[in-house]
């Protein structure tokens, strides 16, 4: 029997499939008692998990560093040996017997048979097919697809990368297993290609750098997932918040805040309770009374906006608020800055009436277009999320008229406003369709950064209306907007995107005054002194070093400018300037040097 045809599986995922197969089969030659569970293709290559067992004192076994290289050899001669690929649907039984030594396999297998349940335990859908495919003596319960032998697979265009533990079906009550992750490509360039970006994506890791740069921490005693900024940081988020208000207020918003907390009535009057409970701390019980630490601003500002009686002539409406909120996040998934428990958000609420919608809503994607030349992300796709009829009632509002109504609303505004963007079925928010933005760094990795959400369910929920022209009450549209997300996000992608190379607005150390001698402190002091009151953020190093280890310890920090004062430049009113790319310029009138850097933090340059 052939294998069924499986239209959007290019050669690259089939080449990943096969090689985790022939990683399989080497594993096993090598360690026979080995038990195999699965082993998919994944972005950028694939992995596969392995049962070891146990040591002699109860341990449980992994591969070592020389253990993937004698994998990685193995796999280079059973690729060379060119293996067909060799696919067979079978009965319930003969696949019990073929993986008979397999425990991880009849689990599969049972799935399977008892009515299509896949390998991670979700219904499938389907009637249940089992089959397999076959290469040399290995023999895998598997759906495909693959290439026809394991030929086309190149054997200079993979490499082994780590070993990691995960428990088997991702629950913590299942048998730890080890994965072994590696990456797959085409041809010997490609490959040394990804490698290059892993090891810049390595060094550019926002958890490395942000201890390095002093500017976040995260602390046990405080708990996972909620930042503590240093100084450093702190300063960051500061021109962060003055880059959002000052475009803001620009664009017409006006900022109101809210309190961190709120009773329950609140939660369940919008309808977050009880969808989004899971991700909302627990309850506090004072006086008789339940309050919830806010995990989002938008009934806060529906509250603002029913404060007082709203005209359409007041309209659009536009409440903007720095607001800190609250989310706890599965403590598998919080990832240094990118995931976490204790948020800022930049976010909005703008009230608008159906006809104001399009030219709102595009101003907003415009917002964000500034933004992304702001920070040099050229690369970007918005991704239009929409519902599902399933889950109308249960995941979403039940309004499925409205629901494509605003869905055709957004998808018309992206389209005549040539914004790049593609779509997703049942990824919306409860109340509406929403717009996810995902944005790619300096090196190509791929960050969610932000959402844009139109919202026809709650201004109802909480009675909102104003007086149209006729002095007939209306309910207004709201959309609800985060253009610079959270700065925990934001921070993280700007770490790995700069590299810590920030901007000179940007940076919370613009520059760092070095003195060549001791009998030049108290001259470095006073320049220091004088970058300070024309705004520039400046230290002096007045350590015992010699001067070119002042100027590593700066260049270390990334600190974008180094000022070199010694007896000529002081005589002169000059600096030496060290620039943080390694040009210099010598003989530089601290005047000139004054009013250039304040010129591109007034600009928020990204030149230096």
């Amino acid at each position: 029997m052939s294998a069924p045809a499986v239209p959007d599986a290019d050669l690259l995922y089939r080449v990943r499939h096969s090689a985790a197969h022939v990683m399989a089969q080497a594993v096993l030659e090598i360690y026979p008692e080995a038990k195999v569970a699965i082993g998919p293709p994944i972005e950028n290559g694939f992995y596969y998990d392995f049962d070891l067992g146990r040591d002699a004192d109860g341990k449980v076994k992994s591969f070592s560093g020389e253990d993937l290289e004698a994998i990685e050899e193995r796999m280079r001669r059973i690729i060379a040996e060119g293996h067909a690929f060799h696919y067979k649907a079978v009965s319930a039984d003969e696949a019990r017997d073929l993986f008979k030594d397999q425990p991880y396999k009849l689990e599969l297998i049972a799935g399977l048979a008892s009515g299509g349940v896949d390998e991670y335990g979700q219904p499938t859908g389907e009637a249940p097919v089992i089959s397999t495919y076959r290469q040399d003596r290995f023999e895998d319960l598997c759906r495909g697809p693959h290439v026809a032998s394991t030929k086309e697979i190149p054997a200079d265009g993979f490499k082994l990368l780590s070993v990691a533990g995960a428990y088997w079906r991702g629950s913590e009550k299942n048998p730890q297993l080890q994965r072994i992750y590696a990456t797959a490509w085409l041809s010997a360039q490609e490959l040394a290609d990804h490698l290059h970006m892993l090891e810049e994506a390595k060094a550019r890791d926002h958890r490395k750098l942000g201890r390095e740069l002093s500017i976040f921490a995260f602390d046990d005693e405080i708990g996972p997932g909620l930042p503590l900024w240093l100084p450093n940081g702190a300063i960051m988020i500061e021109e962060i918040e003055r880059l959002a208000k000052d475009e803001e207020e620009k664009a017409g918003y006006l900022r109101v805040r809210t309190p961190h907390l709120a009773k329950e009535a609140l939660f369940l009057h919008s309808g977050h309770l009880p969808y989004y409970a899971a991700s909302m701390y627990p309850p506090m019980e004072m006086e008789g009374l339940r309050y919830y630490v806010k995990p989002m601003n938008c009934p806060f500002h529906h509250k603002i906006f029913a404060a007082e009686q709203r005209s359409y002539r007041d309209l659009p409406l536009r409440l903007a608020e720095y607001g800190t909120c609250y989310r706890f996040e599965d403590s598998g998934a919080l990832i240094g800055l990118q995931r976490v428990r204790s948020l800022q958000m930049n976010d909005a609420h703008i009230y608008c009436t159906e006809a104001q919608f399009e030219a709102e809503f595009i101003a907003v994607v415009e917002m964000y277009r500034r933004y992304f030349e702001l920070f040099g992300i050229e690369r970007y796709v918005m991704r239009l999320s929409k519902h599902s009829p399933e889950g109308l009632g249960k995941k979403y509002v039940d309004n499925r008229e409205l629901w494509l109504k605003t869905e055709a609303m957004v998808r018309d505004v992206l389209t005549r406003g040539g914004v790049p963007f593609v779509e997703a079925e049942d990824e919306a928010a409860f109340y509406g369709p929403k717009v996810d933005v995902q944005i790619w760094s300096a090196i190509g990795r791929e960050f969610t950064l932000a959402t844009n959400q139109v919202d026809f369910a709650q201004p109802g929920r909480f009675d909102l209306v104003y007086t149209d022209e006729h002095n007939q009450e209306v309910t207004p549209l709201c959309i609800h907007r985060a253009p610079l997300a959270t700065h925990e996000r934001l921070i993280g992608y700007l770490i790995e995107h700069y590299a810590g190379r920030f901007p000179v607005w940007l940076a919370p150390e613009q520059a760092r005054v070095i003195p060549i001698a001791d009998r030049h402190f108290e001259a470095a002091a006073a320049l220091t002194a004088r970058l300070k009151a024309a705004g520039i953020r400046a230290k002096a190093d007045l350590s015992s070093e010699r001067m070119n280890a002042k100027i590593r310890a700066a260049q270390l920090l990334k600190v974008p400018y180094m000022l070199v004062l010694g007896d000529r430049e002081i005589e002169a009113d000059q600096v030496a300037l060290r620039k943080r790319s390694g040009e210099q310029e010598n003989g530089l009138a601290v005047a000139a040097f004054i009013a250039r850097t304040q010129g591109l933090i007034a600009e928020r340059s990204a030149e230096l």
